[in-house]
C-alpha cells in the first residue's frame, strides 16, 4: 500500500522535528515541498538523502497530478511545507483533497480480490505557530478562533469589526509588512481589548508582548528594529 505523508517541520528551532518526521522523510521514497530550497536545508542538516520533487506546492494541481503518479506506482510520498505542517496556512489542503478524491473514484481498483485499498493517507504531526503561540501567551484559549493570515485587501475590514464583535478568543498570522497597519486598525476597531503579539518563535529573539493595541502600536513604532519576522495575533474576548 503506497502511502501519502503529511509531515509537520519545524517552525524556526530545528531541535523541535520529531523522531518520526525524520524517519519518515529518511524512507520516503519521494519528498513534495513547500519551496525545495528550504526543504533540502532541512533534509542537509540532518544528513537526510531522500530525492526532492521539483515541482512546488504551491502549484497545488500540477503537484497532486505528479504525486498520484508517484503514488500509483507505489512510492512512499512525505509532504511538507516550509514550516509547520502543509494545508494549515499553507499549501497541502486542495492537494490532499484531490489526492483523495482520486483514490476514491472508479479510476482505481483495488489491489486485490480483499478490497486493499492503493493508498493510505497519514499525519504526521509536529510544531505549530498557532498552539505554540496560545501556550505562552497567558490568554485563555479553551475555545477561539483561527483566521490564518488576514486577507491583504478585499475584506480584511470587515474582518477586524467581526474581531472587535467575537466572544471568543481570535487568533491569526500577520507578516512584517503589514502588523503595523493591523495594530492601527485593532486601535480603532477593538481598543478596549487585550492582545498578545508572539513574534519569531522557537527562534533566538522569540518574544511576546501582551497589552492593548494603542500600547502595543506604540511600543512597535519606538522599536522598528523589532517589525521583523514571524508574528501571531492573539485577541482577547
Amino acid at each position: 500500500m503506497a502511502t501519502l505523508y503529511i509531515v509537520g517541520t519545524p517552525i524556526g528551532n530545528l531541535e523541535d522535528i520529531t523522531l518520526r518526521a525524520l524517519r519518515v522523510l529518511k524512507e520516503a521514497d519521494l519528498i513534495f515541498a513547500e519551496d525545495t530550497r528550504v526543504t533540502k536545508k532541512l533534509l542537509a542538516h540532518f544528513e537526510i538523502g531522500t530525492q526532492v520533487a521539483r515541482t512546488h506546492t504551491r502549484d497545488e494541481k500540477r503537484a497532486a497530478a505528479e504525486i498520484i503518479s508517484a503514488l500509483e506506482s507505489g512510492k512512499n510520498v512525505a509532504l511538507v511545507s516550509d514550516a509547520g505542517t502543509p494545508g494549515i496556512s499553507d499549501p497541502g489542503a486542495m492537494l490532499v483533497q484531490k489526492v483523495r478524491e482520486y483514490f476514491q473514484s472508479d479510476k482505481v481498483q483495488p489491489f486485490s480480490r480483499f478490497k486493499v485499498e492503493p493508498l493510505k493517507i497519514e499525519c504526521v504531526p509536529g510544531p505549530s505557530a498557532l498552539t505554540a503561540a496560545l501556550s505562552i501567551s497567558g490568554v485563555p484559549a479553551h475555545d477561539f478562533v483561527f483566521l490564518g493570515f488576514l486577507p491583504h485587501k478585499k475584506g480584511r475590514e470587515t474582518l477586524f469589526k467581526e474581531i472587535t464583535a467575537s466572544k471568543r478568543t481570535v487568533v491569526f498570522y500577520e507578516s512584517p509588512h503589514r502588523i503595523l497597519k493591523t495594530l492601527e486598525s485593532l486601535s480603532k476597531h477593538a481598543p478596549e481589548k487585550q492582545l498578545a503579539i508572539c513574534r519569531e518563535l522557537t527562534k533566538v529573539h522569540e518574544e511576546v508582548k501582551s497589552g492593548s493595541a494603542t500600547e502595543l502600536l506604540e511600543f512597535f513604532k519606538n522599536n522598528p528594529e523589532k517589525v521583523r519576522g514571524e508574528f501571531v495575533v492573539i485577541v482577547s474576548a
